[in-house]
């Protein structure tokens, strides 16, 4: 199907009257509703966001492309709208967008709107395109000139490079594998065809991989460049001339590597990941990528553990205990599920074990979950975790690097067996060594955390709250509900219950100031400002995501004073938490629950008051 089939007169508007990201996804979403093509409009609206809240659909140089698969689309359809101004749609290059693309698709629609969204991309790296976009008066101008340059994209795309001849060979591939994986394709190609080199791309997609290499070409070319952030096929290119980088790098600057792939300015490949194919590439990483790596996937058993011993907690502090009177079995399997014999068992190897991953890739993962296994048996704690994920993982590193130079048939041998054993054997020897010096720091820093009182006390709180309203479910935000986690498990119940007071204050500020000042917010805002009442009420802050991302400038100080204040309120009335999560609904199991409950709806009251003394009326 063409875009030119998707897109109508009456889904084209040029010249929107939207002056920010919401009001821009209202007009589209209500164009394509007034054309019939939508079951709930609203619904629309909330798949547009979740999207959204992911990471900003507005691409470099004024696109921007909002997409959504919902049931609430009735046939697959797209609307334009060209601003005038430029608005700001927080895309990823900081500039205001111009040219907007919303792709709606039906639930049963399989890959296809990423079909279009790919095609649509790479067509709109055409400056000349994008021109005529920008000078269009009209929808038929709009239409002409779509039809115009997708009639040429489709040409080209059909055409195919005889297996074997291309001199270069790449291959893109983004996280998502939406966007940037064709931009970058067609960047590649669009410059090689000027500088004439005859280059074959392979795309690793979300649709999958097209256009794939085969052997004869791979043996045939000259070099290759695999711009990827993803893991791709790499064993197949054992021998060759390979330039790896980021894809962006094949978007912002092909000239500078199609140049150094026709120079043999490159090494020779060898490939390290014994008999698995995929490797990741060698982008430049962060301590701080590492450690999320970690805590991301360490989440949901700190999740349903917590909220399974809060659950628990309801038949009484003690109920899993058979010796006291109040014991009651469902209670004790909760407790088991959630605790010390369940999940939160698992939280420091699982925090470990995927640092060690993230680092080392699978060999490091092994090495550094029975670190960080040692480390929870032993009373070091997350500490003892960290260091473990990060010595695990260079572990793994470090032997991939010794045992490069193994003979070729050795390769299958080295990951079952090369480096499991010599990477459990390092990681674990090393751990032992030093396991008795993390165990005291650890209890030293817990000591020094449960001594805290009176002010310091009050300060980590409106600290540590703060925190959570920063960036409301971002690095900021999960640093300080890490930090809050590991003083759960170190028996510290205090720092938890200023943090979720801080991570419920930004929703519940939102829902009161567009509850009381609903001259600063449009109808929609109004309507999803309500649904933050139950957001905020179940801790989950990310519902403010869309309300600050609209007007940062004045919905973040506000969020972060409220919820600074709920955090430091929380500390001075001497409230704890034993679940890591629950909002309201674990109320009762907060001690000191009334002085808790002032502490979030005084906050809140700050941030949703502050929100409508700094936005203006409409």
């Amino acid at each position: 199907m063409k875009i030119t089939e998707l897109l109508t007169a009456s889904t084209i508007k040029v010249g929107l009257d939207a002056k920010d990201k919401d009001g821009v996804i209202d007009e589209l979403v209500g164009m394509l509703d007034k054309a019939g093509k939508l079951n709930d409009r609203e619904k629309l609206k909330e798949a547009i966001w979740a999207r959204e809240k992911q990471v900003s659909t507005g691409s470099e140089n004024g696109l921007a492309v909002p997409h959504a698969k919902t049931s609430a689309v009735k046939e697959p359809a797209l609307a334009f709208g060209l601003s005038t101004s430029g608005i700001d749609y927080q895309a990823i290059d900081g500039k205001p967008s111009r040219l907007f693309f919303m792709i709606a698709v039906t639930e049963d629609a399989s890959n296809f709107h990423l079909d279009v969204l790919s095609r649509l991309t790479t067509m709109l790296m055409n400056a000349e395109l994008k021109m005529a976009l920008l000078r269009a008066k009209n929808a038929e101008d709009v239409l002409k000139a779509i039809s115009q340059y997708e009639d040429a994209y489709l040409e080209k795309e059909n055409k195919t490079v005889a297996e074997g001849s291309a001199q270069v060979l790449a291959v893109t591939a983004c996280p998502t594998g939406i966007a940037h994986t064709y931009m970058a394709a067609d960047s590649l190609n669009s410059k090689a065809a000027e500088m004439g080199i005859n280059i074959k791309v392979e795309t690793n997609g979300s649709t999958g991989i097209k256009n794939a290499l085969t052997k004869k070409d791979i043996e045939a070319a000259q070099t290759i460049i695999v711009a990827a952030d993803k893991n791709v096929e790499m064993k197949r290119f054992e021998g060759k001339k390979l330039i790896q980088a980021p894809v962006s790098s094949a978007i912002k600057n092909p000239e500078a590597l199609l140049k150094q792939a026709v120079s043999g300015d490159a090494k020779v490949y060898h490939h390290s990941g014994g008999s698995e194919n995929t490797e990741s590439v060698q982008v430049k990483g962060s301590f701080y990528r590492h450690l999320m790596s970690g805590v991301s996937n360490m989440l949901p058993f700190v999740i349903a553990g917590g909220i399974l011993i809060a659950v628990s907690f309801m038949f009484g502090i003690n109920s899993a205990n058979p010796d006291d009177p109040s014991f009651n079995p469902f209670a004790k399997l909760l407790m088991d599920l959630g605790g010390g014999s369940g999940a939160f068992a698992l939280l420091v190897p699982v925090l470990a074990g995927f640092i060690g991953m993230s680092i080392g890739d699978r060999p490091g993962f092994m090495p550094a979950m029975v670190g960080g296994l040692m480390a929870n048996n032993s009373g070091a704690g997350f500490l003892g975790g960290l260091i473990a994920g990060f010595l695990g993982g260079y572990v793994a590193v470090f032997l991939k690097k010794i045992t490069s130079k193994l003979p070729e048939v050795l390769e299958g041998v080295k990951p079952i067996l090369i480096f499991p054993v010599l990477g459990l054997l390092i990681t674990g020897s090393i751990m032992a060594g030093i396991l008795d010096w993390v165990v005291a720091l650890n209890n030293w820093l817990t000591g020094h955390l449960n001594s805290l009182s009176g002010g310091n006390l009050i300060v980590m709180g409106i600290i540590l709250a703060a925190m959570m309203a920063v960036d409301m479910g971002g690095p900021v935000n999960k640093v300080a509900y890490t930090f809050g986690i590991a003083a759960i498990q170190a028996g510290n119940l205090a720092p938890h219950a200023a943090i979720m007071a801080g991570g419920m204050v930004p929703p519940l500020g939102i829902a009161l100031a567009t509850t009381f000042f609903k001259k600063k917010f449009t109808e929609p805002e109004r309507k999803s400002g309500a649904v933050n009442y139950i957001m905020g009420a179940s801790f989950i802050t990310e519902g403010a995501i869309p309300f600050a991302a609209a007007d940062p400038l004045r919905i973040l100080p506000a969020c972060i004073i409220g919820a600074a204040v709920a955090g430091g309120l929380s500390m001075a009335f001497g409230c704890q938490l034993p679940a890591p999560h629950g909002g309201i609904f674990i109320l009762p199991l907060i001690k000191n629950w009334p002085g808790y409950l002032v502490s979030v709806l005084a906050g809140s009251t700050v941030a949703g008051t502050l929100i409508g003394l700094f936005k203006k009326d409409l």
